[in-house]
C-alpha cells in the first residue's frame, strides 16, 4: 500500500501532503507569496515529522505539473525529481487543473466546474469538467476580456474557482448559470487520490526528462537593471 508525497507549487499556495493508500494523513501548507524555495523542503519536513515517517519510508512522489507559475512550478518539479533521484523513487505528475477539479467537487455537487489560476494581466488558465471530472475542455490561456464569455453561457450552473476566477466577477455578474468561489487554492492534498490511481497503474515519469506544464511559452519582463 503506497505511501505518497505530494507537492503543490503552482501558484502563491506552497503545498505539501502526505498520503496513505490515497488518503491524506498529513499536511501543511503556506500562502506567503512566492516563497517556495524557502518553505517547500520545511514543509516536507514537517508533514513526515507529523506523520511519524522518514523520506526514506515515501513510495513515490507527486507533483501538480502546471499550467501555473513558471517558478513555482520548476521549484516543485526540481524538488520532486531531487527526491527521486536520490532515493531511487518513482515520479508522479499531476494536472493543477485536474487536481482542482477534483478537491471543487464538493464544493458544488452535480455542476460543471471550471478550475482557473491566474496567467497575469487579464488571462487565465482554465479547463472544464463535468461534475464526474469528465474533461470538456482542454486547459487553454484565454484573455478574459475577449474570448471568455461566449464558451460558458450554459444552461447548467458552471463553477469557478481559483486566483484566475476572480477576474470574472464583474463580467459575470448576475448571471445565475455561473457561480464564483472566493479563496479556493490549489493543494497538495487535491493530489492524493489522482497519484493513487497513477501509482497503481504504474504510470510514473521519465524523472530526468520531464518538464512542467507550462501551458504557454514563458515571456521575461523588463529587465530591472
Amino acid at each position: 500500500m503506497p505511501l505518497i508525497l505530494s507537492i503543490e507549487t503552482a501558484t502563491t499556495n506552497c503545498s505539501v501532503a502526505l498520503a496513505k493508500d490515497g488518503l491524506v494523513i498529513s499536511e501543511n501548507a503556506v500562502n506567503e507569496g512566492y516563497s517556495h524555495s524557502e518553505k517547500l523542503t520545511l514543509l516536507v519536513i514537517d508533514v513526515l515529522d507529523k506523520a511519524g515517517k522518514k523520506l526514506r519510508d515515501v513510495d513515490a512522489f507527486a507533483v501538480s505539473a502546471g499550467p501555473g507559475s513558471y517558478t513555482g512550478l520548476r521549484i516543485g518539479i526540481s524538488t520532486a525529481k531531487g527526491f527521486c533521484y536520490a532515493l531511487d523513487k518513482p515520479l508522479i505528475s499531476i494536472s493543477t487543473l485536474d487536481a482542482m477539479a477534483y478537491g471543487m467537487q464538493k464544493l458544488s455537487p452535480g455542476n460543471m466546474l471550471c478550475p482557473m489560476i491566474d496567467a497575469r494581466r487579464m488571462e487565465v488558465y482554465c479547463g472544464v469538467y463535468s461534475s464526474s471530472l469528465e474533461v470538456l475542455q482542454e486547459p487553454k490561456a484565454i484573455v478574459v476580456e475577449k474570448d471568455f464569455q461566449s464558451p460558458f453561457r450554459v444552461s447548467q450552473k458552471l463553477i469557478l474557482a481559483g486566483d484566475g476566477a476572480d477576474k470574472c466577477t464583474e463580467l459575470f455578474s448576475g448571471d445565475s448559470t455561473i457561480e464564483i468561489v472566493k479563496g479556493f487554492m490549489p493543494k497538495a492534498a487535491f493530489l492524493a487520490t489522482l497519484a493513487e490511481e497513477k501509482f497503481k497503474a504504474g504510470n510514473f515519469e521519465n524523472v530526468g526528462l520531464f518538464e512542467p506544464f507550462y501551458l504557454k511559452e514563458f515571456t521575461p519582463g523588463p529587465s530591472k537593471s
